[in-house]
């Protein structure tokens, strides 16, 4: 994988910060010799181009270098998140890794050999292509999580187009690829990495403030816990100029609330898969839940209500399940979606509408009042099987109140009625302790992973 175009353009950028962690700073000339040092130890370590390669930790100055030096070496890449411990034995089985490189928090770094022969026949038709490949494990929120292998050259293709250079938060971990498109983004247009250890509305600010951050790349659940938090009042953003927000439905009225709080902010909804990597996209404006997506090397269109995308940059295919590609291409997203010209808006999986009677219901609208309730922290929508109307909808919720359920019930349906129709109201409720979502920051649904 030829990536002499990068690494020319990190050597143009020398003096700049690359990357800011734990609160030190290093250059691009810190970041070239890094990958340098890669360069030198990867064959001492027998990783041979086509070598099945584990990434565990998360962003990190030397994980950066690793990376690079790994791609430009055209070995298949596995990233694993530190926070994902539990799972690291069966993904590194599926991806049938060879060697791994396990960081630790001090950015150390243990390896260990693997005696594992590749026999996927999708990862031998990518080794004998010659590029770089890279898997990315699904979250696993219904059933086994599936592996994406892809033609890592083909994600990377997109960042020779040079964008504005912005200081950004890493927010999105190392083995999503909304993570790995805000690492390829900022490096490819000499940016600033800030990267955070910690994943909570404080940090985040304090990082933010300290490092005088532009573009924070984030989800909706992640937005709704730092307005609840209020830790934006304790630290001055006015560095920040865009967030942009993805991985699941935005509520609107987080989104209203947001806009208020953040005047000088815009807001910019992005869309991506790990089957297909990160689309363009462009919000209607920063208020609006209407979005373009697309751009050069995506087709879109739209059946029955759901997006279907075919995607230059979409993956070979999963190592531990059948293709779910179409004989032409076209990559059933699941997205059900509503159009005004050549806008979209995302409503939410067709796997989790709600039907009463015959009505269906969007889980996010519910979400979208219900959050607007003094003392909710989270709700998440779900259905729940009902003898006569086939399904209901069910809430769990955390508060920050100590009302009772029935208390609680009460003044929800009160609120509710004006702004939902009586099907839409919650008919089961539930309050709950536990957060309501993942380590990706990504509301679960149902008690569901």
């Amino acid at each position: 994988m030829n990536l002499d175009w990068l690494m020319e353009r990190l050597t143009s950028c020398e003096d700049k910060q690359a990357v800011i962690w734990r609160d030190r700073h290093s250059t691009y000339a810190d970041l070239v010799s890094s990958v340098e040092r890669w360069r030198t130890r990867l064959p001492e370590q027998n990783c041979v181009p086509g070598s099945v390669v584990g990434v565990i930790g998360d962003f990190s100055p030397e994980i950066c270098g690793l990376l690079l030096a790994l791609m430009e070496r055209n070995c298949v890449i596995v990233p694993l998140s530190a926070a994902a411990t539990t799972s690291h034995r069966d993904f590194l089985d599926t991806a049938e890794v060879q060697v791994v490189f396990e960081f630790s928090p001090d950015d150390s770094c243990r390896i260990q050999h693997r005696d594992v022969t590749v026999t996927n026949l999708l990862t031998h038709e990518l080794i004998a292509i010659g590029d770089a490949g890279l898997v990315l494990f699904s979250s696993g929120s219904t059933g086994k999580p599936k592996a994406a292998l892809h033609n890592f050259a083909k994600l990377v293709e997109k960042f020779r187009t040079q964008r504005p250079s912005l200081r950004t938060l890493v927010f999105l971990l190392f083995d999503h690829i909304g993570g790995l498109n805000t690492f390829l983004h900022t490096i490819s247009n000499g940016g600033t990495m800030v990267i955070t250890k910690d994943r909570n509305p404080d940090e985040v600010c304090r990082l933010i403030a300290e490092h005088r951050v532009e573009l924070l790349p984030t989800s909706p659940t992640f937005l709704r816990l730092l307005l609840i938090s209020e830790a934006w009042r304790q630290h001055d953003l006015s560095s920040l100029t865009l967030i942009t927000y993805g991985t699941e439905v935005m509520p609107e009225s987080t989104l209203i609330r947001l806009n208020q709080v953040f005047p000088n902010v815009r807001f910019q909804q992005t869309y991506g898969l790990s089957e297909l990597g990160i689309m363009r996209s462009r919000s209607k404006e920063s208020g609006s839940l209407w979005v373009q997506v697309g751009g050069e090397g995506f087709e879109t269109k739209i059946l029955d209500g759901i997006l279907w995308i075919r995607a230059a940059s979409a993956m070979l295919g999963y190592l531990n399940a059948p293709s779910p590609f179409t004989e032409d291409g076209w990559f059933i997203t699941g997205d059900l979606v509503e159009t005004d010209g050549d806008y979209l808006r995302i409503k939410g999986r067709a796997s989790e509408i709600i039907n009463v009677g015959g009505e269906k219901i969007y889980p996010g609208d519910v979400e979208s009042v219900v959050q607007q309730m003094d003392g909710v922290d989270e709700v998440a929508v779900a259905s729940e099987p009902n003898s006569i109307t086939g399904q209901t909808v069910t809430a769990r919720v955390k508060l920050s109140t100590t009302e009772t359920l029935p208390v609680f019930r009460k003044r929800m349906r009160e609120f509710c009625k004006s702004r939902l129709r009586p099907n839409q109201i919650p008919q089961k409720v539930l309050l709950v302790a536990d957060e309501m979502h993942s380590s990706r920051f990504k509301k679960l649904r149902a008690g569901k992973g």
